[in-house]
Order: structure tokens, then C-alpha cells, then sequence
């Protein structure tokens, strides 16, 4: 079960036809979501969202609904920015 479902085709199709837009690849849903293309992937493989199908060219993603998971965040923000970091840290004695 993915977190942040697509609509339904119907419906994406519909908002494709009287808006247009609604539609990318990889590198366009990166851009809405304000991340780079391989966090997309994560969330893709972690079932956070899913690609409205699959071409030639790669996957394409419903960007509303792209944006939408982007905007609810993580499940978990440590409260010191660093320990989400890799390396190594000085610690307070």
C-alpha cells in the first residue's frame, strides 16, 4: 500500500487534458518536490508514492500528488540537524 496514492486514471487524464502539466518524469516530480532525483527513487522504492506508469523513457509521476508527499515531510526529524548527517561528529563532553 503506498502512503500518497495516485488518483484515479480517469481522473488524471481529465486534469491532463484541462490543465496540463499534471504529468512528469523523474527529474520534473524532483523539481516539485524541491529534492534531487534519487530521493524520488527512495520514496518510490520505500512506497511512499508511486510512478502513474512506467515508459520507455523512464517513469512518470503525478506531480500534484508528488508535491503533496513532499510537503508532509519526513516520519522522523532528529532534533540536531547533524545527527542526520554521516561523519564524524565532536560530541559535547
Amino acid at each position: 500500500m503506498v502512503a500518497y496514492p495516485n488518483p484515479e486514471g480517469i481522473e488524471i487524464h481529465f486534469a491532463q487534458l484541462d490543465r496540463g502539466g499534471q504529468l512528469g518524469d523523474l527529474w520534473e516530480a524532483a523539481r516539485i518536490a524541491e529534492v534531487k532525483p534519487g530521493t524520488i527513487r527512495v520514496w518510490v522504492t520505500r512506497k511512499k508514492i508511486e510512478p502513474v506508469l512506467v515508459g520507455k523513457t523512464g517513469p512518470v509521476f503525478h506531480l500534484p500528488t508528488v508535491k503533496t508527499a513532499a510537503e508532509c515531510g519526513a516520519k522522523h526529524k532528529p532534533a540536531d540537524p547533524a545527527a542526520n548527517s554521516r561523519g564524524p561528529h565532536r560530541h559535547a563532553a
